[in-house]
């Protein structure tokens, strides 16, 4: 019987030790696994706290030559006579571009001249209205004046046409350019003693002579002006875009015919539209950058220098038929002191600085 208890209970103690084993095995094989499984999929680190933006806004913007697009018309109707110019040359300011035929407004300005010349010999011939003798020497004057300032404009334009085509120079162009100034000094001059003369509380009225040369200098200055309008002149220092206009071409003082287009796209500026949820957050004079996938990891500085008065729809992207919850814009006009490698035409994203 104590065998018996003996043997059983040795059974007992075999059976707690394989159970013991078996526990201590799994614990371990239990480890290594886990510790596989750590090694191959390593916990995702905390959370960090999130930078802050430099930007609290950000808008599409495009960029465009800042006088805009120029479409250049005639002043009056008329045929185009000569084109000077082709697209991509550089002109200045007032150089001419093209000119209408100007045989008739040529020979009105001649009969002018020769009428106010007939005129005034008739005056210089009779009797003088005393009390006047002060507003008639400004008078002549200014009459001179005016004429040697339509001469050196007519030489500057000469000038710089010569140089486009290649038998001029710079040197004739800054002596007729010096000129002109001095002719336009001159003129301004001579316009404020006419102006001075006149404003006498006690001046006699002119005499019948004296009317008709004032009557026929105005001709003058009339036929002068028609002839100045056969002639299309650049308003700004800028780049030919398009050249519309050819010679033979009859053509209208409709703005609807250009002549030709030009720009300066030596200063440009971005014109993005700014969602009205983020009108509130761009203010004027605010500082912006703006990127471009043309030009990556580049970012160039401006600052906000104007804002449309009102909402209005979306101009960058096509956007098919408006919705009533379709979001309203704001033009907004960033400025640059350096562009940079910007140039007209060019899609950007701009984004709005945060202000200290």
């Amino acid at each position: 019987m104590s065998a018996g208890r003996g043997g059983g209970a040795a059974s007992k103690l075999l059976i707690a030790l394989a159970v013991a084993g078996a526990m201590g095995t799994a614990g371990v094989g239990g480890y290594v696994l886990s510790d596989f499984v750590r090694r191959e999929n390593p916990p995702a680190p905390a959370a960090s706290a999130p930078v802050e933006e430099q930007w609290i806004a950000s808008a599409p913007g495009q960029v465009e030559a800042k006088s805009g697009e120029i479409r250049i018309g005639a002043a009056i109707p008329g045929r185009i006579a000569a084109v000077y110019v082709s697209a991509n040359d550089r002109v200045e300011r007032n150089e001419v571009l093209a000119r209408l035929e100007d045989d008739e407004a040529r020979a009105r300005l001649s009969a002018a001249e020769a009428e106010a010349g007939a005129r005034e010999r008739e005056r210089n011939a009779g009797p003088a209205t005393e009390g006047r003798e002060d507003v008639r020497k400004a008078a002549d004057a200014v009459y001179r004046a005016e004429r040697a300032l339509t001469g050196a404009r007519y030489e500057l334009d000469a000038a710089l046409l010569n140089k486009r085509e290649g038998s001029g120079d710079d040197r004739h162009i800054a002596d007729a350019r010096q000129r002109l100034t001095e002719a336009q000094e001159r003129f301004q001059r001579e316009r404020i003693q006419l102006a001075n003369a006149q404003a006498r509380s006690d001046l006699p009225a002119p005499n019948r002579l004296e009317a008709a040369l004032i009557a026929a200098r105005a001709e003058v200055s009339l036929a002068q002006v028609v002839l100045d309008r056969t002639r299309i002149r650049g308003p700004i220092d800028g780049t030919v875009l398009e050249v519309l206009g050819k010679v033979g071409e009859t053509v209208s003082s409709s703005p609807d015919q250009p002549i030709l287009t030009m720009s300066d796209p030596n200063v440009v500026v971005v014109k993005a539209e700014v969602d009205e949820r983020d009108i509130a957050k761009v203010q004027l004079g605010q500082r912006a950058f703006v990127r471009s996938s043309a030009f990556p990891g580049q970012e160039i500085e401006g600052k906000v220098t104007a804002m449309a008065p009102v909402l209005a729809g979306p101009h960058m992207t096509s956007r098919g038929p408006r919705r009533p919850d379709d979001a309203e814009v704001r033009e907004v006009t960033i400025e640059f002191e350096d562009a940079g490698p910007l140039i007209p035409g060019l899609r950007v994203d701009t984004f709005f600085r945060r202000e200290p």
